[in-house]
């Protein structure tokens, strides 16, 4: 079900002054674990152990967005560079097939949007962090961010594919270009992840009911279900999950032949349960200091959240 507050919760996402009081409330950041692994690496990597043990494959993303200097971003990218260190010391590191290992990024986070060569540095970045990725026998994703820097993203991706044919790219189906995106990008080797997007788009470039936004991801499962890649199916809604199984049949897909994501504390049981039943399921894991804005769309995304934060919030204060 659709979150009515959703403008709102987005809005004071970009709000400093919102940040400032929900950083500071009482309990919050003890909340925030349900949502985030921990600030700490070595968080992420105790997360990490005890969703592989249980059958479940990982995606780890170290929080950060909206780099504002070069030197912000190779911070960024030595953590990555000793996250990836520390996951192909990991038995499940490696092998043939899909790899139960991999990272995300934003490429915010490693310097996009700097003023002076941000797409040259980005681009930079991500190619060491795929070299990186490579060596330790791991799978890299670049993340989807919001519409403005869809184009470029999706320019790196493809710059990036020249040598790691393997790097994963996101998919938003609420924007309106996206059934176009999956055509491009539906080709061999290609691991397309689609989200259902969460961030505030206007109603020029995205789907703004909830209604159309489903049709949409729809569309677009069938696109990339019927495409020679890899479909990365990125939703807690039953009915995608459903959607998605019936594409695999239709098109003729087993189980090693796309699979499904969900974040890390939504929907355990349901994620359990795929991943008892033989199909991929990879959970996403984040990590790290700057939670705040991943944190707020979490709750934008559906009022069980909203809920389960302000009921959470009054029993501790």
């Amino acid at each position: 079900m659709a979150n009515p507050l959703r403008p709102a919760i987005l809005a004071a996402a970009r709000s400093p002054r919102v940040k400032s009081v929900i950083t500071h409330a009482p309990g919050t950041r003890s909340l925030v674990t349900r949502f985030v692994a921990g600030e700490a690496r070595a968080d992420a990597l105790i997360a990490t152990r005890a969703l592989l043990d249980s059958g479940r494959s990982v995606s780890l993303d170290h929080l950060g967005e909206d780099t504002t200097d070069i030197e912000q971003a190779k911070v960024i990218v030595a953590e990555y560079r000793s996250l990836l260190g520390d996951l192909g010391e990991m038995p499940e590191a490696g092998g043939v097939g899909i790899r139960r290992l991999e990272v995300s990024v934003k490429l915010s986070a490693l310097g996009q949007s700097l003023p002076k060569d941000g797409e040259k540095i980005a681009l930079d970045h991500a190619r060491e962090l795929c070299e990186a990725a490579q060596s330790a026998g791991v799978w890299l994703s670049v993340d989807a961010e919001d519409h403005t820097t869809t184009d470029s993203t999706l320019s790196i991706v493809a710059a990036l594919r020249t040598d790691f044919p393997w790097v994963g790219a996101v998919l938003q189906a609420y924007l309106r270009r996206t059934e176009g995106d999956c055509r491009d990008l539906a080709g061999v080797d290609s691991r397309i992840r689609l989200c259902k997007g969460a961030y505030r788009e206007p109603a020029s470039v995205a789907h703004q009911a909830t209604a159309e936004v489903d049709d949409s991801y729809r569309r677009c499962l069938a696109i990339l279900f019927e495409g020679d890649g890899y479909p990365m199916v990125a939703s807690h809604d039953p009915s995608m999950i459903e959607a998605a199984g019936a594409e695999a049949r239709r098109t003729g897909r087993g189980p090693d032949r796309y699979e499904h994501q969900m974040l890390y504390g939504i929907r355990d049981v349901e994620q359990q349960r795929l991943a008892d039943d033989g199909t991929t399921m990879r959970v996403y894991v984040p990590y790290g200091a700057q939670w705040y804005g991943y944190f707020m769309r979490r709750l934008a995304e559906r009022p069980a959240n909203v809920t389960f934060f302000l009921r959470s919030l009054a029993t501790r204060n």
